[in-house]
């Protein structure tokens, strides 16, 4: 159990980074362009699905907020408290 929780730990940091990244532009030379993909790698084969199913919240014309990357960080939250209590 304890090293599912560990994992779980990590991947909601691996979350975490990614939205932090998001937040800055980053050019295609850049050396946090590769760390960014690599967080993508990790990352998207979760958010994409219930991107396919959760619709983004638009605010304004054009700024939308994806809510697949709350509901997979407060699943995981959930599920640590169940599993790692």
């Amino acid at each position: 159990m304890e090293i599912i929780c560990s994992l779980l730990s990590l991947y909601l940091f691996v979350l975490m980074a990614r939205a932090i990244l998001s937040w800055f532009p980053v050019s295609y030379d850049s050396p946090v362009k590769k760390i960014r993909d690599a967080i993508d790698v990790v990352t998207e084969p979760v958010l994409s699905p219930l991107r396919n199913v959760i619709p983004p919240l638009q605010f304004g014309s054009g700024m939308g907020l994806d809510m697949s990357f709350m509901v997979v960080v407060f699943g995981i939250i959930i599920f640590q408290s169940a599993l790692c209590s």
